[in-house]
Parts: C-alpha cells; structure tokens; sequence
C-alpha cells in the first residue's frame, strides 16, 4: 500500500502530469484538497473508489482515512493543487506517515507560477533583467515568516517576485517593495489561473491595491512582480547564439537543413 502525494497542477484539469492522471486512475481511495483540485481531476477515480474532499478536515481526520485505507491495502491518491512541495502542508503529512511506517511517493505537478507565465507568455528570468524567481508569501494570521524571508529583504534582490496567499496584504507589499522596484514597477494579479473563470490584471504596484478592489479579488490569488512584465529591452540569450560555444556545439557552427 502506498499513499501518492500528487500535484493536480494549477487549476486546468489537463495539466496534471501523466503520471499523477494514472494514478488517480488506478488508487480505490481519493483524499483531495476540496475547490482547489478540479471535478474533472476527481472523477478520473474508479468508479468504486471513496473519494474524500478533506477542506473541511483537520490533520488527525485526514491521517485516520489512510490509515484505514492501509488496513484494507489500498492505494491512496491524496490530491493537492499546484505542485505539493510549494505551500502543499505535505511535510507534517510525510512525518505522521513515517512515524506510522505507511510508505508514500510525491508526484510532482505545475506550480501556480508557471501557469501564469505560460498564460501570459512571458518568460520569469530575462537575459541581464532578472535571472531569479523567488517563491514566497507574507505573514499574515496562518504563521508568521522566518526571521530573514521578509519581503524588505527579499525585495533587495530586484528578483521576479512570485507572492502567494497574500491578496489581502498589498499595503504592505507596495511599501516594501517600491523603495526597491519603484512604484510603476508591473505587477500581474492572477486570479484562479488557468481555471475557466481565470483573470489576470495587469497593474503596477502603486495602482495595484485600487485594481484588486475594482476586481471585487479577495482569495484564490498569485501577486507577480518584477520587470520581466513590463516592455522591457534586454538582449537575446547566449544559448542559441552562433558565435557562443558550449560543450554540445562548437562555436560558429550551423545547425544543418
């Protein structure tokens, strides 16, 4: 028996991966994380599998369900948005599971940012504009950040910034952040990306908090910011530069046809 931790991807039913599909295919028992996981995701379960939205459960009801699907030796597709390792709450998960001696794997899957990008058509890390993408949040009620993860800090680096689970907190964004990026710096509110009722609001930091409020946004949203949003001027990369050598081609040479 074994417990799948599988990233369903963004929100678009069709970008889990191909192995995180079969085994929800295949698993008889199906713990997903309530609206954030899609219905078409869900029902991909056999037709005589226990299929659980675990919104409304705390951790010990959760473990208890796999718990008794070990038992019955059945595999269990615990199902999170995005891909788990970024805000999955898997890590308290795994180490119940380890103390219990249940055995489990992590498929991986699309994390929200790069479902933005791919819907915009932008790329996160411009030559000689931005070449880090930082994930990260705010503190808010949930948990506090780490001493040295706080966005006055992280905000020196001029990085793209993906902010997550921080719709409600864009005072204080803004205010961390202009003295770093400057007030008219892009920023990309994407709501519910790539589910049918997505949106994306193209703003900039000082106009942002007056956008989001017209919108009527007030959950289910990823801030991004950094230049590479903007129209911006940068220069094409080296890796397909004819004059640029690297160890799979030689400099100057031209790709035959």
């Amino acid at each position: 028996m074994t417990v799948y931790f599988i990233g369903a991807g963004p929100g678009a039913p069709d970008l889990i991966t191909v192995r995180g599909h079969r085994l929800v295919e295949r698993c008889t028992v199906c713990l997903y994380a309530g609206s954030l996981v899609p219905e078409e995701i869900v029902a991909l379960a056999p037709a005589d599998a226990l299929v659980m939205d675990t919104a409304s459960m705390h951790l010990d009801a959760i473990i208890a369900e796999i718990e008794k699907a070990e038992a019955q030796g059945k595999d269990v597709a615990r199902v999170h948005s995005g891909d788990p390792s970024i805000y999955g709450a898997i890590a308290e998960q795994m180490r119940r599971l380890d103390a219990l001696g249940i055995d489990y794997e992590v498929v991986p899957g699309v994390p929200a940012f790069a479902g933005v990008a791919a819907k915009l058509k932008a790329e996160l890390t411009l030559p000689e504009i931005a070449q880090t993408v930082i994930v990260t949040r705010t503190g808010m009620k949930a948990s506090a950040m780490p001493e040295g993860e706080q966005l006055e800090i992280l905000g020196r680096s001029g990085a793209t910034l993906a902010i997550h689970l921080s719709i409600r907190n864009l005072d204080y964004i803004r205010r961390s952040l202009e003295p770093y990026y400057g007030a008219d710096c892009p920023v990309i509110i994407a709501y519910r990306a790539t589910w049918p009722d997505e949106l994306y609001i193209r703003t900039t930091l000082a106009e942002m908090k007056d956008k989001v409020r017209e919108a009527k946004i007030t959950r289910t949203a990823l801030v991004m910011v950094g230049k590479v949003f903007g129209d911006v001027e940068f220069r094409d990369s080296d890796l397909y530069n004819a004059d640029y050598s690297h160890v799979l081609r030689n400099k100057g040479k031209k790709a035959k046809g």
